[in-house]
């Protein structure tokens, strides 16, 4: 959903069997689709709960500098030199600006003193920018406790859906605002109890806020947790408006995708290999649905022209950037942290600057990051696909 550098993955003759099925293998036993649940809306913690990483005493190892590791949550972040950071010299990095500028709009602590800075380089060169990056943070690279480097890098978007504020004939899924007994039941009721009981039926009705006509393109909004969506008004014309992530129902997530493959009933997990199921057995979608117990809820927010520009609001408070705002496991990696993300598989090569700027309930573990892609049927498109091997490294201040 948004212009990204695209290039073609390259190894050397000698190693490119091997490599592509260490790949392979390690794409088999991934994750599979649907990787963020809800992502946008999860409060940002007060900043005081937001610990600077602590020195690892004694340092095993250290860079050429001397500088310890640090350890971060469930991370381990082992300093590194900048030419360590494949491909820094070629990112377009006033491209990634606009994202760091949002970031400083709630800035972590530990990047607040640099805020005015990286205002000042907004009309930077590309030269500029990267000697100041270069002069005021340090690389780390982002290990698991026992130190293994690669993890996995998925995509999410913002779905672009056309719903009416009222049922039709061919529009008669609905999307719903929190129920009013939302926090009287927790967990609150499955997906396959929305669906079937008429009590959860009951606390639904009136909380309608449109509908749409493919149950999947539901699923899909509640995955990704906030979407745009065009609504045809009783009274005629259509309105546009993002519908944002509000509440869930607390179930946990499970993958339809998943689901289908434990099935046999696919080999492509992809959106695309799943809406291409659904369509050949129409009398198995609800099986499919409620396999994922979780649902979520939504509000509604006026886009104006400027908010088009972005993305919603991720978790650390501010709008996403297009191919340049990742969701990471935030017991890893702060929020507001300028991360450098490096993953080459099937679906798009990237080498570039990002900012961890949101969450998600399946983004966990040191070396995880869900890759934001924008919005509509491109972006969706690459996001439905993205599942490849993944190396970050964040850029600390000195």
């Amino acid at each position: 959903m948004v212009h990204q550098t695209i290039n073609s993955n390259s190894t050397s003759a000698s190693n490119a069997s091997s490599r592509m099925n260490s790949i392979k293998r390690f794409l088999w036993n991934a994750l599979i689709v649907g990787t963020l649940a809800g992502c946008a809306g999860v409060p940002l913690p007060p900043a005081d709960e937001v610990p600077a990483p602590a020195p690892v005493a004694p340092a095993p190892a250290a860079d050429a500098a001397g500088l310890p590791p640090l350890l971060q949550g469930k991370s381990r972040w082992q300093p590194v030199r900048w030419d360590e950071l494949p491909g820094f010299g070629d990112d377009a990095l006033h491209e990634a600006w606009n994202a760091w500028l949002k970031s400083c709009e709630r800035p972590a602590p530990a990047f607040a003193p640099l805020c005015p800075e990286v205002r000042r380089l907004s009309i930077g060169s590309g030269q500029e920018q990267r000697a100041w990056m270069m002069r005021r943070l340090q690389p780390y690279r982002v290990e698991g406790p026992r130190g293994p480097t690669e993890g996995l890098l998925t995509g999410y978007y913002e779905p672009v859906l056309d719903a009416s504020r009222t049922p039709t004939a061919v529009q008669q899924v609905p999307l719903y605002r929190p129920p009013a007994n939302l926090a009287s039941r927790r967990p609150w009721y499955t997906r396959q109890e929305i669906d079937t009981l008429p009590e959860a039926r009951a606390a639904l009705r009136g909380r309608e806020i449109a509908y749409v006509a493919d149950p999947l393109d539901a699923l899909v909004l509640q995955i990704q947790g906030s979407g745009r969506v065009r609504i045809a008004e009783p009274g005629g014309g259509v309105r546009t408006v993002r519908l944002a992530f509000a509440a869930s129902n607390d179930q946990p997530y499970r993958s339809v995708g998943g689901w289908l493959l434990q099935q046999g009933a696919l080999r492509d997990a992809s959106w695309p290999g799943i809406k291409a199921w659904a369509a050949q057995n129409p009398q198995r979608v609800n099986e499919m649905l409620w396999s994922n117990p979780r649902t979520v809820f939504f509000r509604e927010e006026a886009l104006s022209d400027f908010d088009a520009g972005f993305g919603p609001r991720g978790a650390q408070g501010v709008p996403l950037t297009p191919g340049r705002s990742i969701a990471v496991d935030k017991e890893s990696i702060p929020y507001g942290t300028p991360v450098w993300l490096a993953s080459a598989g099937p679906s798009v090569r990237l080498e570039r600057l990002v900012f961890a700027q949101d969450t998600g309930s399946a983004i966990v573990g040191a070396v995880r990051a869900d890759y934001f892609t924008g919005w509509g049927p491109q972006a969706g498109e690459l996001a439905g696909r993205l599942r490849q091997p993944l190396q970050l490294w964040v850029l600390w201040p000195r």
